[in-house]
């Protein structure tokens, strides 16, 4: 019933204010649709956005949590959602608000939302780490081809794969790109091309199409079996704008089919120029060094010793004969001075010898018993004595002793 008052007796405002909370409140939570046309993200736990109906005029704020939020996926201004929200008025501004528990994407932006999911479930797994991905071969042996038959797709790989390398072999294994029986087909196709041992890289190959056209290829089990397969694998799936989860777990990634073309063979007429040029810096590189050991080489020749190799043993032969001369000198000087230094000790020894004496006139008399007589009183007249000559001996008879007058003091 409607609240009675008057000027006289009026309602206070806090009273209006939570009768209107309370009629507001009476709605309950409800699903509701719309457009986000405005998000705004802040730190904190609460979270601000705007609604709009998608075919009135009409718009709400709405009220949410960032848990609220980071369950719901990757929303974006313009996107569909549906909205479980409940209205309720704050009593203090007398503001009707709207608290948001829960939000889903609709249309694309929920498929989006799928993938999103999927696609931080196997990263947490560590499907898609640069470390495990496979190098591509320089030039592979056969080329393993998934695709859908008589493609543009198909068209694109081959011609542009022929025309780098015209001598490229190509296995083409044709499966549906889309649709509910492409899983499965692609999964069966990758499988018989990973167990041929020539097949050396493979691609999967589509041009592009909606998001729907292109969920296959952000199926589970796809992308574990590319995962899986031991040879390396190039997704070509859509144009430069398209992501789905096959271009994360591959080992490369091409923007279009015809860029496919560009990662799995080289350019025969890159390489022809790339030889070209090696084999001309080879030359260079050659001829300089003949050059450089050309110049070497005269250098060498150019040595005294080269020019006349006996020409060193000349000059060693020369200096050998000068210093044996020289040693010749030397050692006759030597012998030179040896023997004058010899006859001058011979010519002492002589000098001071007995002979030397004896041949001067003087004579060394000796008693009968061999000892030398040098004084007159160790005689008496009539010994015998032994003179001894410079060329001989005498025997003599004391006849007479004269002693002299210093001897008889």
């Amino acid at each position: 019933m409607p609240l009675e008052s008057s000027p006289e007796n009026p309602q206070p405002l806090r009273v209006i204010a939570q009768e209107v909370k309370s009629w507001v409140e009476r709605l309950g939570p409800v699903w509701v649709s719309g457009q986000i046309i405005e998000l705004q993200r802040r730190q904190g736990p609460t979270q601000f956005l705007t609604l709009r109906d998608t075919l009135a005029e009409v718009s709400v704020r709405i009220s949410t949590t960032a848990a609220v939020l980071d369950v719901a996926g990757p929303l974006s201004e313009g996107a569909t959602v549906a909205a479980w929200v409940k209205p309720t008025v704050w009593t203090k501004s007398g503001q009707l608000t709207y608290q948001c528990q829960d939000i889903r994407p609709l249309g694309e932006g929920r498929l989006l939302a799928q993938i999103e999911q999927r696609k931080r479930m196997l990263q947490a797994e560590g499907l898609f780490d640069r470390a495990l991905k496979k190098r591509l071969p320089f030039l592979p042996r056969e080329i393993g081809l998934v695709t859908a038959k008589d493609s543009a797709a198909e068209r694109d790989v081959v011609q542009h794969v022929t025309r780098r390398w015209p001598g490229a072999v190509i296995r083409i294994q044709y499966a549906q790109m889309q649709g509910v029986t492409s899983v499965q087909q692609v999964v069966e196709a990758l499988e018989r091309l990973d167990k041929s041992p020539e097949v050396d890289v493979v691609v999967v190959a589509r041009g592009g199409g909606s998001l729907e056209d292109l969920l296959p290829f952000s199926d589970e089990s796809l992308v574990r079996t590319v995962y899986a397969m031991r040879t390396p694998v190039v997704s070509a799936i859509g144009h430069e704008s398209d992501t789905p989860i096959l271009d994360l777990v591959a080992d490369a990634r091409a923007s279009t089919p015809t860029d496919a073309a560009r990662l799995v063979v080289p350019d025969v007429n890159e390489e022809g120029r790339g030889v070209a040029e090696t084999r001309r810096r080879l030359r260079t590189a050659l001829a300089s060094r003949i050059d450089a050991d050309r110049l070497a080489l005269a250098a060498l020749r150019a040595r005294p010793v080269l020019g006349d190799p006996s020409g060193p043993v000349r000059v060693h032969r020369e200096r050998l004969e000068e210093l044996r001369a020289r040693a010749r000198r030397a050692v006759r000087f030597r012998i030179r001075e040896e023997a004058a230094h010899v006859a001058s000790s011979v010519a002492r020894v002589r000098a001071m010898s007995p002979q030397a004496t004896l041949e001067r006139g003087y004579v060394i008399l000796a008693a009968g018993d061999g000892t030398t007589v040098t004084r007159v009183a160790d005689l008496n007249v009539g010994d015998d004595l032994l003179a001894h000559l410079a060329d001989g001996t005498a025997t003599l008879e004391v006849r007479d002793l004269q002693p002299t007058e210093e001897n008889d003091a």
